[in-house]
């Protein structure tokens, strides 16, 4: 049981009615973390707002889709997990895409890049070294793509901690689990200060 109330749409009012009768619209269902999100409109609004606005950029919805699955599983957030194993396979990702995106890989250099990239930004706090940089320039990822990566790993940030301070129930079919060694993989860094190794 969630340990933030989950808003039931039925009873919800206002903007965040609003909001929650738009995801319903788009997805066919309410998921519990935009319900716990309901709990404050300007959560939901900014949340489906930063959403939205990364969608209409440079980044893929399979780029953004494999960027939200290794940050969740930098995170440990079985929420995100679930979610985005769904929505990756919406987005055209296979199981086997999923799961490398989960260990930090990809089929192609430029996503593999992407998804290391990302990694760094979750495991330094965004404190990254010239060399994650040019590494990830030297793969074929723009300026703009950096900059929308560091925006997907906030965004997915965002969502997986609420999961975790909600503790909120998945409502998605449970994700794989990885074995130890594979989502120590995940991240690469060794670094204490990520939750992976």
């Amino acid at each position: 049981m969630s340990r933030i109330e989950t808003v039931n749409p039925a009873d919800a009012t206002g903007k965040a009615k609003e909001l929650l009768d738009a995801v319903q619209s788009k997805l066919g269902m309410t998921p519990n973390l935009m319900r716990v999100m309901a709990n404050s409109a300007a959560v939901l609004d900014a949340y489906l707002k930063f959403s939205g606005a990364l969608a209409g950029g440079e980044l893929t919805a399979k780029e953004r889709e494999r960027i939200a699955l290794a940050v969740g599983q930098a995170n440990s957030c079985d929420y995100c997990l679930s979610a985005h194993t769904a929505l990756g396979k919406m987005s055209g990702l296979t199981a086997s895409e999923i799961l490398d995106a989960r260990r930090g890989k990809a089929d192609d250099a430029k996503a593999g890049a992407i998804l290391a990239f990302a990694n760094q930004v979750v495991a330094k706090r965004g404190l990254v070294s010239d060399t994650d940089v040019t590494t990830a320039r030297e793969a074929g990822v723009t300026d703009a793509e950096i900059a929308e990566t560091v925006a997907n790993v906030s965004l997915n940030i965002l969502t997986n901690y609420l999961n975790h301070v909600a503790q909120t129930e998945v409502d998605f079919p449970a994700a794989e689990k990885l074995s130890d060694d594979s989502a120590t993989e995940s991240c690469g860094c060794h670094s204490e200060a990520c939750s992976v190794a």
